[in-house]
């Protein structure tokens, strides 16, 4: 992780719950809360007029909300990092703010070391749903790749590029500068076409690929 310190940018409908965060993250070296929204809108003009180096975020709010708010930010955005701190445990939620390519995800009943560790990991490149959470997650796609077996499922155009670029022994580093997109979205994509390959290992998706005459 670098040493710089980190600008955040903290936005939640409950003043008490922006005023915790905040609270919390005085006690990190390395990041500081240089504002705070209480609705989608204003954290969209925030992203615009602020340099701002990561996020954390409801998902729901007055205004923009949800994954309409999220995908947004990801669109326009994706290079910032989004950590969504909610009181949902609803899997399907979850899951698609994962598709999404959101960084990040941890329950509001979750402690400061949670916090803390969810926010280092996702600076340091890393993806970061909390224990079960990402266990769940796995699971649904492990179900969802078994499912879609028989349905011939196809690398999309992007993965594919990553997958070429994997095979010739770029870093995850690398293919992002390369497809200029941000490190955490190569990890997604790297999640999906293991899933969709069926492969576990490196060496077995190099195999894959040389075999489908990818590379």
């Amino acid at each position: 992780m670098q040493n710089e310190v980190k600008n955040i940018w903290v936005a939640d409908d409950h003043q008490l719950v922006v005023d915790g965060i905040k609270l919390l993250l005085s006690q990190k070296n390395n990041v500081k809360v240089i504002g705070e929204s209480n609705n989608g809108n204003d954290l969209i003009q925030a992203l615009k007029n602020h340099p701002i180096d990561f996020i954390i975020s409801d998902l729901k709010m007055p205004g923009l909300n949800g994954f309409t708010l999220m995908s947004i930010i990801k669109e326009n955005y994706p290079k910032i990092p989004l950590l969504v701190i909610s009181m949902s445990d609803e899997l399907e939620i979850i899951y698609k703010l994962f598709q999404t390519e959101v960084e990040g995800y941890i329950l509001k009943n979750s402690g400061k070391d949670e916090l803390f560790n969810a926010i280092d990991n996702i600076l340091d490149g890393k993806i970061h749903y909390e224990g079960v959470l990402m266990q769940q997650i796995l699971e649904k796609q492990r179900l969802k790749s078994v499912a879609s077996e028989n349905k011939n499922t196809e690398l999309s155009a992007r993965e594919l590029e990553v997958l070429k670029l994997i095979a010739n022994e770029k870093t995850s580093k690398e293919i992002a500068e390369i497809l200029f997109i941000g490190k955490q979205t190569v990890d997604f994509h790297r999640l999906n076409i293991y899933e969709k390959t069926g492969t576990k290992t490196l060496a077995g998706l190099i195999k894959y690929a040389i075999h489908h005459q990818i590379v």
